[in-house]
């Protein structure tokens, strides 16, 4: 019997990326693919989609809707938050992205599937679902540990008692001592001008079928299990989702097409010693301040180690970078800067890479983890400080920047100084037990995640039984309707 199911990802790069692994990962077990998304997002998808279709036996199908520029007032080739300023999703964007149900509907209709996997932000995916008569599920682009974090805040309110903004509070009914700060949370949490958009979110899942999660068992265990344990809805993990692009053409179209002249980029990584490399990304909605920039740069030279940094700034390299810093640092070879998007799970698995400095999205930490890597933790906004505790706290495989304030708008947040940079470089890159004991455990980490997505690994047996689940539910709908003839 088959099994289709539609895919509709936000349209983020941070939450298509995985959606397109995970729709992957179900073609290769046969089920029919098909990945919702609209006009100008479809560059962006169909080089991955062509390339995996050449070795699947069913092909993975990739239908665009249009966006409602007119109706929601947004400006043409806005229709993906890259595009914005800042990460905040706007009244105007969540407008638009409510009158994608329209045009989704007619192709549910035309096409009939057996399922919708939806991202988080469509609620509406979820009220469609149950008037087709199919299960949607949705998947979660964060981490268990975030998922239990943000509840048990959000729910017992330790933050209104602490007596200002940098007074730490310890998060209550967790498996772990978390301390956090009113700072680092994030405004879904201490009040938004969505705050309705936020509740429907809440509503939509308590009519949804299961969540689907790019976690494994191995690495957060404790919140796996505590989850599972309340019941409240069929939870999967499947992930790490990004461990589906094994060879070098998957990892050099995944997401976008790099920026970066690719040869150039593993010529100078060939060059390098074994785990010297630091990699610095702060995802493809990550910006700075020219001043910070500046700070980042000053910091990575008086480190002395060799480096990959991928830069997201409108500007020339020469209006932030320190008088000099190219003749010294790159024109030397001891550092390589790439502005725009870069392959970053080829860079993160090559071998000379030892170290990643990351805002701690989801992805970057799974992808980081998954490569064995420990890690510099630099959160910005979101979820991504409850990340942060995860890797660092729980974990122990990363070391905190020291960033405190959750900001989307990069001239709101704190300035990290050169000094803590260089500081924290030098700690995560050097040698002594507690280094070494950082980067052996990374390395453990990593082995469980390439074992979890194997045959017979916890993730793959999750997806088989997701799968199992789908199809007894597709035949129990036949059943019924044969029943009713």
């Amino acid at each position: 019997m088959d099994l289709h199911i539609f895919f509709l990802p936000f349209l983020a790069p941070g939450h298509m990326i995985p959606m397109i692994d995970l729709a992957r990962l179900f073609a290769d077990r046969g089920a029919k693919a098909t990945i919702i998304t609209t006009t100008a997002n479809v560059p962006l998808i169909q080089p991955t989609i062509d390339l995996a279709n050449n070795s699947l036996q069913h092909q993975i199908q990739l239908l665009a809707i249009p966006f409602p520029y007119s109706e929601s007032g947004i400006l043409e080739g806005h229709e993906n938050i890259t595009a914005f300023s800042n990460p905040d999703l706007t009244p105007e964007f969540y407008a638009a992205i409510c009158m994608l149900e329209a045009p989704f509907r007619q192709l549910a209709n035309d096409h009939h599937p057996d399922c919708i996997i939806s991202d988080v932000f469509y609620p509406w995916s979820a009220s469609l679902a149950l008037e087709l008569g199919i299960p949607r599920l949705l998947l979660h682009i964060t981490s268990f540990f975030s998922i239990i974090l943000v509840g048990a805040i959000g729910r017992l309110k330790p933050h209104e008692s602490v007596a200002s903004d940098e007074q730490p509070f310890v998060v209550p009914e967790i498996p772990h001592r978390i301390e956090m700060t009113r700072s680092q949370l994030p405004g879904f949490i201490i009040g938004t001008p969505l705050s309705d958009f936020y509740k429907q979110l809440g509503d939509s899942h308590r009519s949804t079928y299961g969540t689907i999660v790019n976690s494994f068992h191995e690495m957060e265990h404790d919140y796996v299990d505590q989850l599972k344990e309340r019941g409240d809805m069929k939870l999967w993990q499947v992930g790490p989702v990004s461990l589906r692009n094994q060879n070098l053409h998957d990892k050099l179209v995944r997401g976008h097409k790099a920026s970066a002249d690719c040869d150039r980029c593993l010529s100078w990584l060939d060059t390098k010693k074994p785990r010297s490399v630091l990699y610095i990304c702060f995802g493809s909605l990550g910006r700075f301040t020219r001043t910070q920039l500046c700070e980042i740069a000053s910091g990575l030279e008086a480190s002395a180690h060799p480096f990959i940094w991928v830069v997201r700034y409108g500007g020339e390299p020469s209006e932030w970078l320190p008088e000099g810093f190219e003749e010294r640092v790159i024109c030397r070879g001891r550092g390589l800067i790439i502005s725009g998007w870069a392959p970053q799970l080829l860079i993160l698995n090559h071998e000379v890479v030892g170290g990643f400095v990351t805002h701690c999205g989801w992805n970057s930490c799974m992808e980081g983890a998954s490569a064995g890597l420990p890690m510099i933790t630099w959160p910005l906004f979101g979820e991504q400080f409850f990340n942060e505790k995860l890797i660092v706290d729980v974990l122990r495989i990363g070391i905190a920047i020291g960033a405190k304030v959750c900001r989307s708008k990069e001239e709101e947040r704190m300035m990290v100084r050169r000094e803590e940079i260089r500081r924290a470089v030098n700690e995560l890159m050097g040698s002594g037990e507690e280094a070494d004991g950082r980067r052996e455990r990374a390395r453990e980490v990593g082995k469980m995640a390439r074992r979890a997505v194997e045959e017979g690994g916890g993730s793959y047996n999750e997806l088989s039984s997701l799968i199992e689940d789908l199809l007894s539910l597709k035949a129990g709908k036949i059943q019924s309707a044969k029943a009713g003839e």
